[in-house]
């Protein structure tokens, strides 16, 4: 695996020092005890290198602890003024509305609590730099030297209800793209949105390649990383004279651990930047309450610009009949909620 860590010294981003809060550190949560680990791995190895304050790791979803176990924990130790961030890749529903509910919620239950809110990762040039890397590191250490231009790259992502997340998705492996010398770059989803994995991979192979290379853009590994693997490696079966390869999860690097702290940063200075010019909750605020609404996220005192005013709600992972399971399933169906909001 390649996402390893080579971090000797302190982090140092710019040169504003990091305000001692507590971090609340807040992972989507995954099924998958190695997906659990490597976030939970993540947020200690970010303590080591930010020792002056403590970083408390929760989750969203699917495993413990909760949002909410990790702000009464801050309490517990007499803190009450954290910096909470969800270590997510794109601003979607996740971080605009899932997460806010629930810290406007414990917010409600102890007013005395200021909440620093900080946005997802975004596209960011380090990553954009490391993925380059990885695919050059890839390519040369291969036995066959397959020209560019035989080559397509295959962009997994999450997949999303929000558009704008999407999109973002679909520029990041347009940036990836860009200068690289293969022939073309298909962009697909594992879930919710559409073109689907089984789609994106058919669409690689219409260009008739002699090697594909997958790039599922994932922070940890999990069961939804396993599942493309899984697709990858019947591909190979079905498809052995093409040279199949795929790429790790960012995992633990140093893009990943720069990219924390300067979030963190911009939370504590009030410089957290949303992708909110064509937020979807943003539109629909909008639309109630007239063009001359200023949507905004009041991200030093948590909850006063948020645009959310229900629970969370799961989304399906896969593991229940299709049909029932998957409400996003059928295009047409998708098409029609995408630009809904909660």
């Amino acid at each position: 695996m390649l996402n390893t860590l080579s971090v000797s010294p302190p982090l140092a981003v710019g040169q504003s020092p990091v305000v001692p809060l507590p971090l609340l550190l807040i992972g989507h949560g995954s099924r998958d005890p190695e997906g659990q680990q490597a976030f939970l791995e993540l947020a200690q190895v970010y303590q080591s290198l930010t020792p002056h304050r403590p970083v408390i790791p929760c989750f969203l979803e699917l495993a413990q602890p909760s949002i909410a176990q990790g702000v009464e924990q801050c309490l517990a130790q007499g803190w009450q003024e954290i910096v909470a961030l969800p270590l997510l890749l794109f601003g979607a529903r996740h971080n605009k509305f899932d997460v806010t509910v629930e810290l406007d919620r414990l917010q409600a239950l102890h007013p005395q609590l200021r909440i620093h809110y900080g946005g997802p990762l975004g596209i960011r040039v380090e990553i954009l730099q490391l993925l380059r890397e990885r695919l050059a590191t890839l390519l040369a250490a291969q036995p066959q030297q397959i020209p560019g231009a035989e080559t397509v790259l295959l962009f997994v992502g999450r997949g999303s209800s929000d558009p704008e997340a999407n999109a973002e998705a679909c520029k990041l492996a347009r940036l990836l793209w860009e200068g690289s010398g293969f022939a073309a770059v298909e962009t697909c989803f594992i879930g919710i949105t559409h073109p689907r994995l089984p789609v994106g991979l058919e669409r690689a192979l219409s260009w008739q390649p002699r090697r594909v290379v997958v790039l599922p853009y994932f922070l940890f590994t999990g069961v939804l990383v396993k599942k493309i693997e899984a697709a990858v490696e019947e591909r190979r079966r079905q498809y052995p004279e093409i040279d199949w390869l795929m790429l790790p999860e960012l995992g633990l690097v140093d893009a990943v651990l720069h990219s924390l702290q300067q979030l963190e940063q911009e939370a504590l200075q009030g410089q957290t930047l949303m992708n909110c010019h064509l937020c979807k909750f943003r539109l629909a605020v909008s639309a109630e309450l007239g063009a001359g609404h200023t949507h905004h996220h009041d991200h030093d005192s948590h909850g006063h610009g948020s645009h959310h005013h229900h629970s969370h709600h799961h989304h399906n992972h896969g593991h229940t009949p299709a049909a029932a399971a998957d409400p996003w399933a059928e295009l047409q169906s998708y098409h029609q909620r995408a630009w809904q909001v909660p």
